[in-house]
């Protein structure tokens, strides 16, 4: 039904206008008495065999909604009882921004991706944290954390700190983000030495809690083998819990979509199924290289329950999913769980 008949609909009208109207949409439907429990029996597929215990949390399953989809933490509860185990909201700063100029989200149809330049528009992680505080269900919850646009690099740590510090009382576990193309200079804190030292602080920060949470880093798949090798070291020396692999990239090679489209569109991150190879590849090197040292989430182009187990094969623990969900559906999680379990 939903490739047939709602997404060609949904997909007639600007991707970030129909994004916050089917936001809309589904926390409305599920103000309606019963029906979040009709969804949960649909989608949600429960076996132990899904289970997967990492950090010290237990993820029902493996397979999450990466971070982009869900911002502002509105919808966490809602999109898990269609099926995933883990959703990670964000990418959220300190304070509230508008994010880049519109139109920033672009549909590649010929390949199955999306191209955005959101700029971490968000409200802020004050108002993320009121909505976490009233988390009902028992979906895990990431929080990716980025700094605000007009943070000068050498004070980006700070930003991550306040991010830390006022989203730790309501998330299970953290993602820096560094490797968003959409915030201008970001990606130079993949550098090993600013990226050592935000990591060291957000560790150190850590660990004067009760109770440690999670720290993983988001890497652009864009990154060299020299540049994973330095990955690898410094999740090493850190001591941080894990890698998400991986963010959008800037490459535009080997598309379908018509180079004068591509010009129009401009500058930004693309995601979907273009990403899906080299994806696999930053998560199959990560693994073997560093001789499986530190769990990796995968996430990039799944669109099936084949790209989703191609991931878990390459080293992934868990994986994500974003535009495989606007393309394929609300019952993506549930075939791919279902896959998984039929290949144990």
């Amino acid at each position: 039904m939903y490739k047939l008949l709602l997404k060609p609909l949904f997909f007639f009208f600007d991707p970030e206008k129909i994004h916050h109207f089917v936001f809309a949409s589904i926390k409305l439907f599920f103000r309606i008495p019963g029906l979040e429990a009709i969804c949960r029996s649909i989608y949600q597929v429960k076996n132990p065999k899904l289970e997967v215990k990492l950090f010290g949390l237990t993820f029902p399953n493996p397979v999450g909604l990466a971070a982009g989809f869900d911002k502002d933490a509105k919808l966490f509860d809602e999109l898990g009882a269609l099926g995933f185990g883990f959703v990670e909201i964000g990418t959220i700063t300190p304070l509230a921004q508008a994010g880049n100029d519109k139109p920033r989200m672009f549909r590649l149809k010929a390949d199955e991706g999306l191209i955005n330049r959101m700029g971490f528009n968000n409200q802020g992680a004050l108002a993320a944290a009121e909505r976490l505080k009233k988390r009902k269900s028992n979906v895990v919850i990431g929080g990716n954390i980025g700094k605000n646009k007009t943070t000068p690099n050498e004070n980006a740590a700070d930003d991550y700190e306040k991010c830390f510090e006022t989203l730790y009382p309501v998330v299970d576990y953290f993602v820096v983000n560094v490797s968003s193309p959409n915030t201008p200079d970001l990606r130079a804190l993949q550098d090993k030495g600013p990226l050592t030292d935000l990591l060291m602080r957000i560790k150190k920060l850590n660990n004067t809690k009760p109770k440690s949470r999670p720290i993983l880093l988001k890497i652009a798949p864009d990154l060299t083998d020299g540049q994973l090798d330095d990955i690898i070291e410094i999740v090493k020396i850190t001591g941080i819990d894990g890698v998400v692999a991986s963010n959008t990239t800037i490459s535009r090679e080997q598309l379908h979509t018509p180079s004068h489209l591509l010009q129009q569109i401009g500058a930004g991150g693309l995601s979907g199924k273009p990403l899906a190879k080299r994806a696999t590849e930053v998560i199959q090197y990560l693994s073997e290289k560093s001789g499986k040292a530190f769990p990796i989430i995968g996430v990039g182009g799944i669109h099936s329950p084949e790209d989703a187990i191609e991931k878990l094969n390459a080293g992934a623990s868990l994986v994500q999913l974003y535009t495989g969900f606007i393309y394929e559906g609300p019952a993506i999680a549930k075939k791919i769980n279902k896959a998984i379990l039929r290949s144990k």
